[in-house]
């Protein structure tokens, strides 16, 4: 990846979901924000457990979010997937992420100039060829919104949110007032600072348990005491509240074992999404 892009974007991949007729996946909350362009049919999105929340998009820009959604495509399941920083959404789309935080939304409703995107990337006949495309439309969005900016002081705020589990440290070490601190985090990223906290601290959680899954070793009390929960009931209550069912539920369903089943009979293209 272009070392002008690696600052803001945190992950860019194919993602194949498998030979699934329903093409499922259960989108989890993180601290990032995520475009995914199916192949060639649109996307089925909503909230898990709304149904009348879902919508058809041709290619799905999702903002910070601390409830699951759930996507559904059609045959076998292929695409592009990224996810961008919190700093790299105004860099790169020319927008705060907050104002995209709790929705779902068309790619080109959001960024005019991606519009033609997803045909672009369908006509494509190779990862490296599909990947570079990207990549070029990511660097003219940084060339057109001047992404190079200074954005140092908000991202030593998400640094110094992510090093601690207390607001109040937080502020603390960027030697602010608390009412600063959220306010500017409001401002940029459409959440709280503790809600940015429990993004960071589900997201490692979740790192943490599908390695020990990939491993063959889990322990939901050793993944919440490394995760910073107080305890193992702590971490199942706050997995249910923000994925919409247990971890050991999350992987039965879209875990190592789970993704490994599914393809079976026919290799994935690349690396399945993990948001």
């Amino acid at each position: 990846m272009s070392a002008a892009l690696t600052p803001f974007v945190a992950r860019l991949s194919a993602y194949d979901l498998g030979p699934d007729p329903a093409g499922a996946h259960r989108g989890l909350p993180s601290s990032t924000v995520s475009i995914t362009i199916p192949g060639h049919d649109s996307l089925d999105i909503g909230w898990a457990g709304r149904p009348g929340s879902r919508r058809r998009l041709r290619a799905v820009v999702a903002g910070l979010h601390l409830h699951a959604a759930e996507l559904r495509q059609q045959g076998y399941a292929r695409g592009v997937w990224l996810t961008l920083s919190p700093l790299g959404v105004r860099a790169l789309l020319g927008l705060p992420a907050s104002a995209l935080a709790g929705h779902v939304a068309e790619l080109a409703d959001v960024v005019p100039a991606m519009a033609d995107l997803p045909e672009r990337l369908a006509a494509c006949r190779s990862w490296p060829e599909r990947r570079a495309l990207v990549e070029r439309r990511l660097l003219d969005g940084l060339a057109r919104h001047d992404g190079r900016a200074d954005l140092s002081r908000m991202r030593a705020t998400l640094a110094a949110l992510s090093g601690t589990g207390r607001v109040r440290e937080a502020a603390e070490l960027l030697g602010c007032s608390r009412r600063h601190l959220s306010g500017t985090v409001r401002a940029e990223l459409g959440v709280t600072p503790k809600e940015y906290q429990r993004l960071v601290r589900f997201e490692t959680a979740r790192g943490r348990l599908v390695a020990a899954a990939g491993a063959g070793e889990i322990s939901l009390a050793a993944v919440a005491a490394a995760s910073g929960f107080a305890d193992q009931a702590h971490f199942t209550r706050e997995w249910r509240s923000m994925a919409g069912c247990t971890p050991t539920e999350w992987l039965r369903a879209e875990g190592p074992d789970a993704r490994s089943q599914k393809f079976k009979t026919s290799p994935p293209l690349g690396r399945t999404m993990g948001t």
